[in-house]
């Protein structure tokens, strides 16, 4: 999904950050993020390489079908160039194509100038609550709901604050004034393009996260031919305590690789592909951009 996610057990829209100010500041350019030269930092200072990871916001885990697990990503990630890149608001899960595939939406990015960007840091960590917060919030009234994991590098800080069931809240719920903080944050990152009414370009990746589930007896399936003769089921590594799709045998492709598959373009990903794999096993194939700083 961009790999979309389910929001705490059901479906959710994908999250996305607002480079306006709540009162009304400027709105973000479409411009050719490629073409930005780094920022020398702003006011709230914080890192400014093309890589290096400023603000962040990703919703995952809870009760979700696998497929959505391994293609959990960030819905919202602010790069220390200024560069934006997010999963656009949706309302309904794309529906499979002729083929049975599910293409999922594309991601989209824009550039943010430096007055944009320390707005939005400032907001994050005063009015939304990640200054003065601590790393974990849990609530021990609700089972089965997602956790949003906050990451800023920022102001002094660089620091990773989860939160679990937010949003799932009542009168009595502990931290309440916390939650409540994280909640605005989290919806203006969840609202970043209004809506689509601001303009961004589309986001482009040049890797993919390709990850493989076996299916065990599924008769439904009709799987595809193995599409690349030069990887082999070892290229695909499981890591047991990884996050999401980390826990499943998963390696890393390029868009070239992507297009061995004969989908057409997938710049958002893909779910629902079955294949045989070299093993003879039959497999899920799930595909999600890799973002600039990711490497698997």
């Amino acid at each position: 999904m961009p790999n979309f996610r389910l929001p705490l057990v059901v479906l959710s829209v994908a999250v996305i950050a607002a480079a306006c100010g709540s009162a009304g500041s400027a709105s973000p350019p479409a411009s050719n993020p490629a073409s930005a030269p780094p920022t020398s930092g702003s006011g709230v200072d914080h890192p400014t390489g093309a890589t290096d990871v400023v603000l962040q916001l990703e919703e995952g885990g809870g009760f979700v079908p696998i497929d959505f697990l391994a293609g959990q990503a960030p819905v919202f990630t602010l790069f220390g160039d200024g560069r934006v890149v997010f999963q656009p608001t949706v309302t309904s899960f794309p529906e499979p194509g002729p083929d049975g595939v599910i293409r999922s939406v594309p991601w989209r990015t824009a550039q943010l100038d430096e007055g944009q960007i320390e707005e939005l840091l400032t907001f994050a960590l005063g009015q939304g609550g990640l200054g003065a917060a601590r790393d974990n919030y849990g609530n021990d009234m609700v089972a089965d709901a997602s956790t949003s994991i906050f990451k800023v590098n920022a102001g002094g800080l660089n620091k990773t604050v989860s939160v679990y069931a937010l949003g799932i809240e009542d009168a009595n719920a502990t931290d309440l004034v916390p939650r409540r903080a994280f909640k605005t944050l989290a919806d203006r990152l969840r609202d970043f393009d209004r809506g689509g009414t601001i303009a961004t370009d589309v986001y482009l990746p040049d890797t993919f996260r390709a990850v493989l589930v076996e299916r065990e007896g599924d008769p439904q399936a009709k799987p595809m031919a193995w599409p690349w003769p030069d990887l082999k089921m070892s290229d695909f590594k499981a890591n047991i305590n990884g996050v999401g799709a980390q826990q499943f045998p998963h390696r890393t492709i390029t868009a070239v690789d992507v297009t061995e598959l004969g989908l057409g373009d997938l710049p958002g990903g893909v779910q629902g592909v079955t294949l045989t794999g070299p093993d003879g096993k039959i497999y899920s194939l799930i595909l999600r951009p890799l973002l600039p700083h990711e490497t698997e």
